[in-house]
Formats: C-alpha cells, sequence, structure tokens
C-alpha cells in the first residue's frame, strides 16, 4: 500500500484551495505516495470581528497546525506566506516556498470604479494597516475602514455595509477564480504587498527527512530566494500586522531587487528604499536595506506605532 501523507490545513475556501493545489503538485511528483486533507480551525478564522492589528498577529494563522506537526498530527503545513511569523517553534522549519503567484494588490469597486477616480469621501475596506497606510499616502481624502472575513464574506460586506471599494491580494480572488471581479491590479508604486504575499509555505518538522525530501520536490528556488530576503528585512524591523511594512524582491538579468516600505498609520509618513544585489545574499541584502530605511528614520515610525 501507498503511504498516506497528513496535510495540515486552515478551513476557509482559499486555504483548502491551496493546500489542494499543493497536493496536486505533490501527486505529480511523488506518485508513490497518497495524501490526506486535515482542515484545522486557527485562531485569526475564529475572530473574524476584530481587526487584525488589535488581535497580536504571532500565529495568529498557524498556530493551531504548528501544534498538530509538533503532536504529530499532521506530516506539513500549507500556509500563505505572508501569514507566517518571521520566528518559528523549535523544531519545525519552511521546508519549500512554490512558485509565487502575481503578488500586487487589487481593487475591487462597486461599478468598476478605478482607484484615481473614486470620489472623495469614498468607503474603501481593508485588513491591512499596511494597505491602509499606502492608500491615504496617496489619497488621504478616501475613508478607510477595516473588513475582515474569508474573500466571500468581504464581497458581501461590501454590499451590504456599503463600501465603495476593498482593496485585497490578487493571489487569493484569482486562485478562486474570481478574475471578472478585479478592477485594477495596484502598481507596486501605489501599493508595495506584505512579505511573501502570492507565495505558498510549507511547514515540516525539521528532522522528517522522508517528507523533507517529498516537499522539496515543489519548492521554487527563486520565490525561496525573493521570499527568504523579504522575510530577514520583516525580521530585522521586527514587524508583523500591527505595522505598515511592505517589501517586494524579485529576480531579473542574475540580480536580486528587493524593494520595501515602513509608512505610519495615518499615511502622511512612508519612507521607501530599495537595493540590488547577489541572490545568494538575500538574507543580508533584506538586512541592509532594513538599515537603509532605519536609517532614514523607520525606527521613529516603529518605535511610535508600538
Amino acid at each position: 500500500m501507498k503511504k498516506c501523507i497528513r496535510v495540515g490545513s486552515r478551513k476557509s475556501q482559499l486555504a483548502l484551495w491551496q493546500s489542494e493545489f499543493v497536493i496536486s503538485l505533490l501527486k505529480e511528483r511523488n506518485p508513490e505516495y497518497t495524501f490526506e486533507l486535515i482542515p484545522i480551525s486557527t485562531k485569526g478564522d475564529k475572530l473574524l470581528d476584530v481587526a487584525l492589528s488589535k488581535i497580536g498577529d504571532k500565529g495568529l494563522f498557524t498556530k493551531e497546525l504548528e501544534n498538530a506537526l509538533l503532536e504529530n498530527r499532521i506530516d506539513f503545513a500549507v500556509h500563505s506566506m505572508k501569514d507566517i511569523p518571521t520566528v518559528l517553534p523549535e523544531g519545525l522549519i519552511i521546508s519549500a516556498i512554490t512558485e509565487r503567484h502575481d503578488s500586487r494588490d487589487v481593487l475591487i469597486s462597486k461599478n468598476m470604479v478605478l482607484f484615481d477616480d473614486l470620489p472623495k469621501g469614498a468607503k474603501v475596506g481593508t485588513s491591512s494597516l499596511r494597505r491602509r497606510s499606502q492608500i491615504l499616502n496617496k489619497r488621504p481624502d478616501l475613508s478607510i475602514e477595516d473588513i475582515r472575513g474569508n474573500l466571500n464574506t468581504r464581497l458581501k460586506k461590501m454590499e451590504t455595509e456599503n463600501f465603495d471599494a476593498i482593496v485585497i491580494a490578487a493571489a487569493g480572488v484569482e486562485r478562486l477564480g474570481w478574475h471578472d471581479k478585479i478592477t485594477q491590479k495596484l502598481d507596486f508604486s501605489l501599493s508595495l504587498p506584505a512579505v511573501g504575499q502570492g507565495a505558498l509555505g510549507i511547514e515540516t518538522r525539521e528532522n522528517d527527512e522522508e517528507i523533507l525530501k517529498v516537499i522539496d520536490t515543489i519548492n521554487h528556488p527563486e520565490t525561496n530566494s525573493c521570499v527568504t530576503a523579504e522575510r530577514s528585512l520583516l525580521r530585522y524591523l521586527e514587524g508583523g500586522c500591527q505595522i505598515p511594512i511592505g517589501a517586494h524582491a524579485l529576480i531579473k538579468d542574475g540580480k536580486m531587487f528587493i524593494e520595501a516600505m515602513v509608512a505610519s498609520l495615518d499615511g502622511k509618513i512612508l519612507i521607501r528604499d530599495n537595493l540590488e544585489g547577489n541572490i545568494e545574499d538575500a538574507k543580508e541584502l533584506g538586512i541592509t536595506l532594513a538599515e537603509k530605511l532605519k536609517a532614514q528614520g523607520a525606527v521613529k515610525i516603529l518605535e511610535e506605532i508600538r
């Protein structure tokens, strides 16, 4: 009989889609195994009426999955990389990162009104301080309000709570096949994404050699390097859901380019910079860029927010 590998996933529609997607990749490359999907509720899934910035973000969407890993109830967990804290529990590692989907944010608006054309005072929903700060930096005339819940819930709230628009990640919308709902993909010049946005990470026990070998078959080295740089920057800045930090790294012509920003909650102050370097120096590039941001005033912003 084929050995069965147990896969932990959050219970949301998007999380289950992502886990099924990872399983499909693994089946192609590892036909000698079968896979069982095990849905698990996390704290972040249960507190849907509370703003992320008010909950505290360490392990908000991962802790219960990590406990299941440590207790050997699952063999690996699938996460959105943007949800994973930069410090993991002892004994666990991110052993693979899949090829990144589009990492941009998108605007979904009533009557397909573009961002620049939203009327003064338009009510825009987002669960992210990062998005809030960058939107207000460009359009301080807009009214930004918290909106939580899975994608279905947010789209419904757009109607029931009279939002003019919402801003969410492109990857989630497109993974569920809702391309037609997107009004506009927001350029990085307007909204730098969250660290790891658009990429899926596989968390495993660090000493589980058989599982590590299986998982390595779906690792995407370029995405892994880029996300490593972004997470290195985030860890150095000690950021998370409660801090408006955006970052994006890409590889072009054999070099890594990383851009990042730190902003005040009201968007009035926004510090942004970039760096280019060698791919193999991903962690160091993240730290160096974080230092550049700190030198330009990010320390004061971070201290005031904390």
